[in-house]
């Protein structure tokens, strides 16, 4: 790195056409390449990571302990953390449509409005794995005909436009999820076990129990 310049009238200046630019306005100065160096504060040393206790900055140099975070290079991308499986396996997957696209589709008088309804008006086109996923009707839109609506969810403004044009409302079940028959097993034995011995609890704590034992 080079020194500072000894002359405080010298500025650099990058134009666009990255052509550098030496101005004085002492005019009493000469220039050579040995005098000439950065304003004082325009440039920032550079950390040398992973270069031990010898580079002045500790063994971390800042950045914590080893890991991703500490290394060189741009850290964890941003739409790799929000596109990652892992953070969308719990949520709800659904088919979204709108009360609009339904209004608009023709649908007569105390018509069913389901999946495959809406399959057969090209409402929707499931491909792939949305072809596996329930519907959900939104609420954006409005209805003038009384409709029979089955799905397996429905948003809060769907659900009271819905009511309030007097049409019908059907919440299909979820898909159970798969346990094993062990597990099953397991669970219909403590059952069993737990309501024997509540209701032997609950015969001797009964008056005529009482009665007798006194």
């Amino acid at each position: 790195m080079a020194n500072p310049s000894p002359f405080p009238s010298i500025n650099l200046y990058l134009k666009p056409r990255k052509s550098l630019l030496v101005q004085n306005s002492a005019g009493n100065a000469r220039f050579r390449l040995d005098n000439l160096g950065p304003q004082l504060g325009s440039r920032k040393k550079a950390k040398r990571k992973s270069r031990g206790h010898a580079a002045g900055q500790g063994g971390s140099c800042g950045f914590g302990m080893r890991g991703q975070k500490s290394w060189s290079g741009p850290g964890i991308l941003i739409w790799l953390a929000f596109v990652h499986p892992g953070m969308r396996a719990g949520l709800p997957q659904y088919v979204p449509v709108n009360l609009k696209d339904i209004a608009d589709a023709g649908f007569q008088e105390v018509e069913e409005v389901s999946l495959e309804s809406l399959k057969k008006k090209g409402l929707i086109n499931p491909s792939g794995r949305e072809r596996r996923l329930p519907l959900k009707i939104l609420g954006d839109g409005d209805l003038s005909v009384k409709l029979d609506f089955k799905a397996r969810a429905f948003s809060a403004s769907a659900k009271e436009k819905i009511e309030a044009a007097g049409c019908s409302l059907t919440m299909l079940p979820g898909q159970k999820k798969w346990v094993k028959p062990s597990v099953i097993k397991n669970l219909a034995h403590a059952e069993e076990y737990f309501a024997k011995k509540h209701a032997s609890a609950e015969s001797t704590d009964s008056p005529s129990a009482r009665a007798s034992i006194f």
